[in-house]
């Protein structure tokens, strides 16, 4: 794995630090409302609120001016600059919703949502979205329990970015994984504790399975016309 460079450490603590200034300056807002006892309490919390909504905001922003792009990142280009200020934003801040298990699922979809993900209507992730700016996931879908969807690939010193596209309707197991330039067809089911390794395609219909992933059932035969 590379080193990030201090010059990518800065700017993340600029954005990092904006937040912070931001969601202080709200804060103190709430300072002037009769909270009653729990002033501090309450004051505290909007804090922590306020400093991950200023977050997504900045980092969106960010990404909205220099684009996280599919490919391989060569050391020192303006894509390594995105690819490790994205890497430290998850690392010190967002990893924290993803993998505690506090946020209700529902509202976990508002926030990958806010982070990126391109999710359809009624898909929902008990899992992990570890690059959301790279998932893109169709409607009436679920991920179970602790599964984890990653768009990146650390080989030593190679860095690479690959989209993972996911159709309708399609069900990951609990604590499945699903690596970096997966594509998953509609209707497809992965089994639980399935590890499906880079640049798998699974069809439409099929069942996957087992460590590596393989087919364990063909997509069910279109019926016949009488």
């Amino acid at each position: 794995m590379r080193a990030i460079p201090p010059r990518h450490i800065v700017v993340f603590l600029c954005l990092l630090g904006a937040s912070l200034a931001l969601a202080v300056a709200s804060a103190a807002a709430f300072g002037c409302l009769p909270l009653g006892d729990f002033r501090g309490v309450l004051v505290l919390l909007a804090g922590v609120v306020l400093l991950y909504l200023w977050a997504f905001a900045l980092y969106r922003l960010f990404l909205r001016v220099m684009p996280l792009r599919e490919g391989d990142v060569a050391p020192g280009s303006p894509q390594e600059l995105v690819a490790n200020v994205n890497m430290l934003f998850y690392l010190l801040l967002f990893n924290s919703l993803v993998r505690s298990h506090v946020v209700p699922v529902p509202l976990m979809r508002v926030v990958y949502l806010a982070l990126g993900a391109r999710l359809g209507a009624n898909t929902y992730s008990a899992g992990a979205l570890l690059d959301p700016p790279l998932t893109r996931i169709g409607s009436n879908t679920v991920i179970g329990h602790d599964a984890v969807i990653f768009a990146h690939v650390i080989e030593g010193e190679r860095l690479e970015l690959k989209a993972v596209v996911i159709g309708d309707t399609v069900t990951i197991g609990a604590t499945a994984v699903i690596m970096a330039g997966v594509q998953i067809g509609d209707r497809a089911i992965v089994s639980a504790g399935a590890v499906v390794t880079k640049d798998t395609r699974i069809g439409a219909g099929e069942v996957w399975g087992g460590v590596p992933a393989r087919r364990l059932k063909a997509a069910p035969a279109a019926p016949v016309e009488p």
